[in-house]
C-alpha cells in the first residue's frame, strides 16, 4: 500500500506537469521522455520507494554511511554477489540508452556517463537516509555506471534505427 502511493504520486506529476510540458514538443520527444519517466519510475521503485511515507521517519534511524571498498563483498564471500553485480549493471543499461535520446542536442559519452554517475550516487546517498534496512556501496557506483556504457555503447550501435524510428514516430 506505501508503493502506491507513491505511483500515485507519480502519475499526478506526469500527467500533471511532465505530460503538459513534452505534448507541444511533438510525439517523438513525448514518446522518449515518457519511456524514460516510466523506467525511472522502475528504478525508483526498486531502489528507494516506498519514499512517500518514509519521508516522516527519515530521522528516526542511524545513517549507514557508504561502503568505500570497492567489491568487497567477493573478498569476503558474501551473499549473492554476482547476482548484485549483474543486476546493478542491468538497472542502467536503459539510462546510458534512452538519456541521449531525450536531449535534442548531441549528447556525448561523457554526459551521459556524468548523469549516470549522479543517478547512482544520489540513489546510493538516499537508500540509507530513506530506509534503515538499506545500505549503500561504491560498488554499486562503479556497476551502475558500468551498466550505463553499455547502454550508451547500445544507444550508438542503434542509433541509425532510432533516428528512424523516431522519425516515424514524429510522422515525417
Amino acid at each position: 500500500m506505501k508503493i502506491l502511493i507513491d505511483f500515485v504520486v507519480l502519475c499526478i506529476l506526469y500527467f500533471f506537469v511532465f505530460l503538459k510540458k513534452w505534448q507541444p514538443k511533438g510525439k517523438d520527444v513525448l514518446f522518449v521522455n515518457t519511456t524514460m519517466y516510466i523506467y525511472l519510475s522502475f528504478v525508483l521503485y526498486f531502489t528507494l520507494m516506498p519514499i512517500v511515507t518514509s519521508l516522516p521517519f527519515m530521522f528516526n534511524h542511524p545513517y549507514t554511511p557508504m561502503n568505500l571498498v570497492p567489491f568487497i563483498d567477493v573478498s569476503l564471500g558474501r551473499g549473492d554477489f554476482i547476482r548484485q553485480v549483474g543486476l546493478n549493471v542491468i538497472m542502467t543499461i536503459p539510462f546510458g540508452f534512452l538519456f541521449p535520446l531525450t536531449k535534442k542536442e548531441n549528447t556525448n559519452f561523457f554526459k551521459t556517463i556524468i548523469f549516470c554517475f549522479l543517478l547512482s550516487f544520489i540513489i546510493e546517498v538516499l537508500q540509507p537516509l530513506i530506509n534503515g534496512f538499506r545500505s549503500s556501496d561504491i560498488t554499486d557506483i562503479i556497476t551502475n555506471i558500468t551498466g550505463g556504457v553499455i547502454g550508451y555503447l547500445f544507444y550508438i550501435i542503434f542509433k541509425p534505427l532510432t533516428s528512424k524510428i523516431l522519425k516515424l514516430i514524429r510522422g515525417k
